[in-house]
């Protein structure tokens, strides 16, 4: 054999396999990017449709909060050009997408702000509010849906179920009003709207920050309970579980590193779509609360018929879910190695 007959081997699963894994990662981000622009280009239509399907219009707004019929319609004219919304919806349609592309929301309607200053100024205090919810969710949903898993086969997890579901149904509204009489009127023990001072007076904003967190608490932990339930019996049962049980490991050490650990893989996408979805929920609770957060900026916005404003927070929303479920498609594979090796298969 001669020198040039002499080849060296490329070894198995290091450049086609580093390859393969691109290409495959590529493909994933690619669909998953497609599905994602698709949902933002449906938020898009729905975000100006909505409003302007409302019955009603702006003009009560627009004219300075006088009666529609005392307008003539020489002035009622006057003031849809001046807003343009005296132009086809197809016109205004393509303005509102030239807008929003060039990160410009518009005014508002009611005192002439622009949208994004009156977002910025009530986006803080709904971080604040969705932020300590989440913790609280997270702990309590996660802790008891555990707890509940490991008591199922000795009938002791019954009760848990039964009260998850029970504040899963509550509508939070409903909550957040009897919370409000009781805590508030009848006991007189916290406060029930606004947040006083605000940022100048810090150690004020626990006690107005109980009542609507404890509200999204209760009504928005039984998602993740349930989830977290389902998984720790499903991996209670595994083969991996018992041969360890087998095996005689610890029980404590089987139920943090055997059980636990990957009973919470599926809590993982739960909690990230849920921090989107308590958002949304908040906008209820923080009109019954008079919160000055997003919820009720678009509260107002609604009763005033304000379409840049409404436009402005709908898509605020529309992309905190979207982004929590992109969060929650790119961490996923971070944590659990089988989908990392599947995307090389």
């Amino acid at each position: 054999m001669t020198t040039a007959e002499v080849t060296t081997p490329t070894p198995v699963g290091t450049t086609g396999g580093a390859r393969r894994t691109r290409r495959a990662t590529a493909r994933y981000l690619a669909g998953r990017g497609a599905e994602y622009g698709t949902v933002l280009a449906l938020a898009l239509v729905i975000n100006f449709a909505l409003p302007r399907a409302l019955p009603g219009g702006p003009l009560r707004t627009l004219g300075g909060g006088e009666n529609v019929g005392a307008l003539s319609a020489e002035d009622q004219r006057r003031i849809l050009a001046e807003h343009g919304l005296d132009r086809s919806l197809w016109e205004q349609f393509l303005a509102y997408l030239g807008d929003v592309f060039t990160l410009d929301l518009g005014t508002s309607f009611g005192d002439g702000q622009p949208v994004s200053d009156a977002i910025m100024q009530a986006l803080p205090w709904t971080m604040l509010l969705v932020g300590s919810s989440i913790v609280c969710t997270a702990l309590i949903g996660i802790a008891l849906g555990a707890l509940a898993g490991l008591r199922r086969r000795r009938g002791k997890g019954s009760s848990l179920l039964s009260t998850a579901l029970l504040f899963d149904s509550i509508p939070s509204f409903w909550l957040g009003m009897l919370f409000i009489a009781f805590f508030g009127v009848y006991l007189g023990a916290l406060p029930t709207f606004g947040v006083g001072e605000g940022w100048d007076s810090p150690a004020s904003l626990p006690r107005h920050l109980v009542l609507p967190v404890l509200t999204l608490t209760l009504t928005g932990f039984g998602q993740l309970f349930l989830v977290t339930r389902a998984s720790m019996l499903s991996v209670l049962a595994a083969d991996h579980v018992e041969h360890a049980r087998a095996r005689g490991v610890p029980r404590g050490r089987l139920l943090r590193r055997h059980a636990l650990r990957p009973a919470l893989l599926p809590v993982h996408t739960v909690l990230m779509t849920e921090i989107g979805f308590l958002v949304g929920g908040a906008l209820v609770v923080e009109t019954v609360f008079a919160y000055p957060g997003l919820g009720r900026v678009t509260f107002d916005a609604i009763q005033a018929r304000d379409f840049p404003l409404m436009q402005g927070t709908f898509l605020v929303l529309t992309v905190a879910v979207v982004v929590m479920n992109a969060i929650a498609d790119a961490t996923y594979a971070l944590i659990d190695p089988r989908v990392r090796t599947a995307a090389t298969t």
